[in-house]
């Protein structure tokens, strides 16, 4: 199961954050697999985190993607931009620039990779696990 969706710069960033929501809706509704209400929400935050540095730092079109694989939701954006993005070490004195950093604790993995043409960020988030569990069993 995936899902891609082009952002060409104008759109607003809730676009991503309703994109991962509605995916995962589909994905525990339609194909039945479980999804926790943790996983919801570090999907949601880290597509709306990598769409909106793309936005920032690599102006011009980019491509949101969400793939289910082996448990796990694949949150991948491609952008035209070849430079990699500076992974800041953790700091609480600095203000802002903690969205990589966030992404990176909360994924189960984080891969960075240039393309023949700009570079695709992708962290694999754990659709559900014992830990994610709400009181309501999801």
């Amino acid at each position: 199961m995936s899902l891609s969706a082009g952002f060409e710069g104008s759109e607003p960033i809730a676009e991503a954050r309703l994109l991962a929501r509605s995916f995962l809706a589909d994905v525990q509704n339609i194909h039945g697999l479980r999804v926790s209400d943790r996983a919801l929400d570090l999907v949601e935050l880290v597509a709306s985190e990598l769409v909106t540095n793309t936005r920032k730092y690599a102006p011009g079109p980019s491509l949101l993607t969400l793939q289910v694989r082996d448990g796990c939701v694949d949150v991948t954006v491609w952008d035209s931009n070849p430079d990699m993005p500076t992974i800041l070490p953790p700091d609480p004195t600095r203000v802002g620039q903690h969205g990589l950093e966030i992404i990176m604790a909360s994924a189960l993995t984080f891969q960075l990779h240039r393309e023949p043409v700009g570079k695709r960020i992708t962290a694999s988030i754990l659709l559900a696990d014992d830990l994610a569990t709400d009181a309501a069993g999801r």
